[in-house]
């Protein structure tokens, strides 16, 4: 495959009629062309050739966001992305205070900088929502902008001061534009101007370093010698004098626009409601006329007629303007007959024409070839690797260039640049989430209370400590290298803690009474496991063409995560054991795309597969999805549910005996007695924990002998994930489909003229609606509502308590797009997909829990649309303090994943209470959620050393014998206030130690911590080198090291029965104490029962002579 462009493509589109007109008019000062029948992604490819050849100024204007976006993305394939700018909307309403989207005000701002800058001539990519805001004059740019240059001498109070007057904030770390930090001698600011933020070095007054860093690992990336901090530009309190976008491009460009009378039309009715919005408005938030912050259709012609233009449309804004009319086609669409394809291409070469087709992956172009290959057709084609929208034929030229996508019915999925990512941002954040007088749970004491850290002193050594707070006002205070024994309590929402008392046995008797029930159901899970090895199952076989040409022609490209689970699920069917595959990943990610893949490949074996759903609507749902997917191959598709007639499900379930059916879907009918298969092969279980216990007993024996996928939306907490490893396989779906916009959350009162502006706003883009009240009696009313505001609205009502075909028609019309607004109950809740619906209200907000609100949310912002959900509660001073903070949480985090982290603990409690059964939900409570899955990996560890040994013999090789090292040490190993002072910031850095155990990700730490801090202290350096001994001392078999008063006492295992007594690693070291008797002598104590062995070792003066001991005895061993 040719990496775009091949260069003998460049003289094809310079030698066209267009071609040559271009060149020929490039030197004029100002000319004016209109370009009839170009077709596909032609002008682009023209448009780059010009951009190019002759290094000008252009300004691509198209109508609307989702063609700036391909447009973007063949021009960045072409060019470089160095050379093209994306400038955005704001995505701001008229009028609207709300904050912008910070990624695309940075493009916006990256745009202006650069043009003002005068820099080198860009390609600039924009669309008609985006230049219709007027932006900040030059004049008060050079005012807002501050250069900060090597070598500067800058105070740091003044800049300080000039980051407060833009409006920036101080924080902990900078996460997103608008933010800034200062750590002594270093200053972390994120400009708008970049879509990374700056790490300023200060050595004294003068600017040292200057560095971008990156958000996620907060390490920096590039040094550069200077830098611009620009604030917010469309920041409100920023408004002076606006001006059109136009007045920042330099004369010489020439603005291509496609369909300018489109563009036209949309600014005029973007007009229409900013004046509309404008005469409604307070005079005391009036910030400006439309006419001032809003460019209007006759300004719009006025400033393009400034310019150079050239317009690509088959009716011309200004027909009398010279017009040149292509020779091209669009590309035919083959309906995947891939004969008439192979024959089209070998028609077109005896003609003359030059083929090409791009594909987007490597995989594409293997999965045609093979195609042609299976059906004896030669391929007539030359592959490109490009990111082409739109296929097209220049007759002209002779010169044809399909897609892919096109080729394969797949959708062509375009990528928004998104400047910043937050994914491990959040979880920086989060780990200063811990404040003083939250509750925690430590592993051997249980439930007290945090009180922050504190510093003890003795024999003139300081050391730090946490301070924890139990019954009775007991202290306990304890060693930073036990911090891995300290979880945050999360139980169930709600639930009232219990602090406990230090010294009493209840903590004991409570961690082990739900020890025992722990190991009970990881008994049951892994005995499950157990037999299904030891059961033959059927091993399907593997891909074939049939597959490859399913696979092919998914609409969207598979997003790493849903691949890696596809061959997964694909791998374990292939295996003569049983598959149970539990596949999980939040609603919209691509779960059921791997289902359907799963299903057709058991289809193409013969084997039938059973898909079980919850629900009625959802089961209609899916097999809507599934028919529609799988229409063109040779499949029987059928549903069983109770909107079914009795005569349907005779019939349905007659065929299913005979074979006659491929795939059936349906609720819990399909494990009913009446039910025989002809040969189930694959069983597909969509949220098993929503089905009854007989149900899911069933389901238990069909498991072992049936290849089981199981789908989930439920989060599972990662520790949990590593635990069911030993018990059931699974795929965790992490990567959201790119272009999903973050959900704008709003939190409301019930104001009638902000539902229906909403409303409106949504039906003016042809959306729909979802209105959430979980009341039956007064959805009547508050649809009376709506269309008494919006007359125009086709509202529908839908709840549970409907009768049965009348909700299954409601749902499937509003699906379709029939109606506008969906008034229903939280039936929505449980799954039901509609792209098209982007706007969401949910009344009586503050009656639901945190996941409740967060998977309603997630009904919306499913497509590349701008969603947003309104919250409609009470006013806040009659809320309770636990629903204040409950949708203030909600209203803040409005990124995609970050709706994750506030609701995730709620619903990996909830997730893990459905997997583990609901009794077990009761420990959560009583132990803290964290502090049970310590003790239900300790439970699964047992299970697999003692009563499943023979099944995990080669794990149980492998392992350490030692899970966990005490240091006790009079050594001040910490990190100093002078070095990290926010005391917060240091207990996450302790934290993050405590979860490292190898060297590379210690030195990514130590790395990590020079570049935000500083050079390291030595009291930290030895608090690293601790880390390092640890994990030595595990692998060596030391449980216990003592470091006092210069001596070195290192304890074995203190239960003698242990088999590392007879292992080869004790041998080692017995024989490394005889040939070396000076290092170390062996040591032996008596302890309350038995006999305790140390190794003993004098002289210790620093850390680094204990570290250089356990690195000779473990080089030892490796001999």
């Amino acid at each position: 495959m040719t990496n775009f462009i091949p260069k003998n493509i460049f003289p094809l589109l310079k030698n066209s009629i267009l071609g040559r007109e271009l060149y020929a008019s490039i030197n004029q000062t100002h000319f004016n062309l209109n370009i009839k029948n170009a077709c596909g992604s032609y002008p682009s490819l023209i448009t780059s050739l010009l951009y190019k050849e002759f290094n000008i100024p252009i300004l691509m204007l198209v109508s609307n966001q989702e063609e700036a976006a391909y447009v973007l993305d063949e021009i960045e394939d072409i060019l470089g992305k160095e050379n093209v700018l994306f400038y955005p909307s704001s995505y701001l309403i008229p009028y609207q205070t709300e904050e912008v989207q910070n990624a695309n005000v940075v493009l916006r701002t990256e745009v202006i900088n650069q043009l003002s800058k005068n820099s080198s001539p860009k390609y600039i990519v924009s669309y008609a929502d985006a230049i219709f805001e007027k932006i900040i004059n030059n004049i008060n740019l050079n005012e807002l902008s501050q250069s900060i240059k090597i070598g500067d001498k800058i105070d740091t109070n003044f800049l300080n001061e000039v980051l407060f007057s833009y409006k920036f904030t101080r924080t902990d770390f900078v996460t997103q534009p608008g933010e800034f930090s200062v750590r002594g001698g270093i200053i972390d600011i994120f400009s708008y101007s970049d879509e990374m933020p700056y790490r300023i070095g200060f050595f004294g007054n003068e600017v040292e370093s200057i560095r971008k860093f990156n958000i996620e690992s907060q390490l920096s990336e590039e040094k550069i010698q200077e830098c611009i901090i620009i604030p917010n530009i469309d920041h409100p309190d920023h408004d002076t004098r606006k001006i059109p976008f136009f007045d920042y491009l330099p004369k010489q460009t020439i603005i291509f626009s496609k369909d300018l009378q489109l563009i036209h039309t949309i600014i005029n009715e973007k007009n229409n409601l900013a004046n509309q919005i404008f005469k409604e408005l307070n005079s005391t938030i009036k910030r400006g006329t439309p006419k001032q912050l809003y460019i209007d259709s006759e300004e719009l012609l006025q400033k393009i007629n400034q310019f150079s233009w050239v317009e690509f449309s088959s009716m011309p804004y200004y027909p009398d303007k010279k017009t040149i009319i292509l020779s091209q086609n669009e590309q035919p669409s083959f309906n995947k007959q891939f004969d008439i394809l192979a024959n089209d291409l070998h028609d077109k070469e005896k003609l003359g024409f030059k083929n090409y087709i791009s594909f987007t992956s490597e995989n594409q172009e293997a999965r045609l070839e093979e195609i042609f290959q299976e059906k004896e057709k030669n391929s007539h084609f030359t592959g490109l690797n490009a990111n082409i929208h739109r296929g097209f034929i220049d007759k002209d030229t002779k010169f044809l260039l399909y897609t892919d996508h096109q080729i394969f019915e797949r959708y062509h999925r375009f990528t928004l640049r998104n400047s910043f990512s937050k994914s491990e941002a959040l979880t920086l954040k989060e780990l200063t989430d811990l404040q003083v007088g939250d509750y925690v749970t430590h592993i051997d004491h249980g439930v007290g209370k945090f009180m922050g850290l504190v510093k003890i002193k003795n024999d003139d050594k300081i050391y730090e400590t946490i301070k924890l707070v139990y019954k009775n006002n007991d202290i306990l205070y304890v060693n930073i290298h036990s911090l891995h024994k300290i979880s945050r309590y999360s139980g169930k929402d709600g639930a009232q803690i219990t602090l406990n008392q230090l010294g009493s046995p209840a903590w004991k008797n409570l961690k082990n009474k739900a020890k025992r029930k722990v190991k009970e159901v990881a008994f049951d899970l892994i005995k499950l496991y157990a037999d299904r090895r030891s059961k033959k199952g059927f091993a399907f076989s593997p891909d074939g063409y049939l597959q490859n040409e399913l696979e092919a022609s998914f609409m969207y490209e598979d997003t790493p995560d849903q691949e890696k689970a596809t061959k997964e699920v694909k791998k374990d069917m292939e295996q003569p054991i049983a598959m149970d595959r539990l596949v999980c990943g939040d609603v919209g990610f691509g779960k059921t795309e791997i289902a359907i893949r799963a299903a057709f490949k058991a289809a193409t074996d013969g084997k039938q597969t059973a898909i079980m759903i919850p629900t009625t609507i959802l089961a209609l749902q899916h097999y809507k999805t599934f028919s529609k997917r799988l229409k063109e191959f040779p499949v029987r598709i059928e549903y069983l549910n109770r909107f079914r007639s009795t005569q349907q499900k005779k019939e349905i379930i007659k065929d299913l005996t005979e074979g006659k059916i491929d795939i059936i879907i349906g609720t819990q009918q399909l494990v009913g007695k009446d039910i025989k298969f002809h040969d189930l092969g694959l069983l597909i279980i969509d949220e098993e924990h929503k089905f009854g216990v007989s149900v899911k007993d069933k389901l238990k024996t069909l498991k072992t002998t049936v290849d089981t996928l199981t789908l989930t939306a439920t989060p599972i907490p990662r520790t949990l994930q590593f635990s069911l490893m030993a018990a059931r396989d699974l795929s965790v779906i992490k990567t959201p489909p790119p272009n999903r916009q973050p959900i704008q959350t709003q939190l409301i009162g019930f104001n009638e003229e902000q539902i229906r502006d909403a409303i409106m706003y949504e039906l003016n883009r042809n959306g729909q609606v979802f209105f959430i009240n979980n009341r039956i009696e007064n959805l009547d009313i508050l649809a009376g509502m709506i269309k008494r505001l919006i007359p125009q609205a086709r509202v529908a009502i839908g709840h549970g308590q409907m009768d049965g075909k009348k909700l299954e028609d409601v749902m499937v019309k509003f699906m379709e797009g029939e109606y506008d607004v969906l008034l229903s109950t939280t039936i929505i809740e449980s799954g039901l997909d509609v792209p098209n619906a982007n706007t969401i209200f949910v009344n009586d907000a503050q009656k639901f829990g945190l996941a409740d609100l967060h998977q309603m949310r997630g009904r919306v912002g499913r497509s590349n649309r701008k969603a947003f959900c309104y919250l409609i509660t009470p006013p806040f001073d009659v809320l309770t303090s636990e629903a204040r903070k409950r949708l203030q949480a909600l209203e803040q985090f409005s990124e995609l994943g970050s709706g994750f982290n506030i609701a995730m603990k709620d619903l990996e409690i909830r997730g893990a209470g459905d997997l583990l059964g609901a009794e077990q939900s009761g420990f959560f409570a009583d132990i803290g959620f964290e502090a049970y899955q310590q003790i239900l990996n300790e439970a699964i560890e047992e299970l697999k050393e003692n009563e499943f040994s023979d099944l995990f013999k080669e794990e149980n090789e492998t392992k350490d014998f030692i899970s966990d090292v005490q240091i006790d040490s009079d050594f001040e190993l910490l990190i100093p206030d002078e070095y990290v002072n926010k005391v917060e910031e240091r207990f996450s850095l302790y934290q993050k130690l405590s979860e490292i155990n190898t060297e590379k990700d210690l030195s990514k730490f130590s790395e990590n911590l020079i570049d935000r801090f500083g050079p390291i202290p030595p009291q930290t350096q030895d608090l690293l080198n601790s880390i390092r001994i640890k994990e030595l001392a595990k692998k060596i078999g030391i449980e216990k090291l003592v470091l006092k008063n210069k001596i070195m006492l290192a304890y074995f295992p203190s239960n003698a029965q242990s088999a590392y007594y007879n292992s080869m690693i004790f041998k080692k070291i017995i024989e490394y104490l005889q040939q070396y008797p000076k290092e170390a002598t062996l040591k032996q104590k008596s302890g309350n029962e038995e006999i305790l062995l140390y190794l003993k070792k004098e002289k210790i003066n620093t850390i680094e002579s204990v570290l250089e001991f356990f690195h000779q005895i473990h080089n030892f061993i490796l001999k």
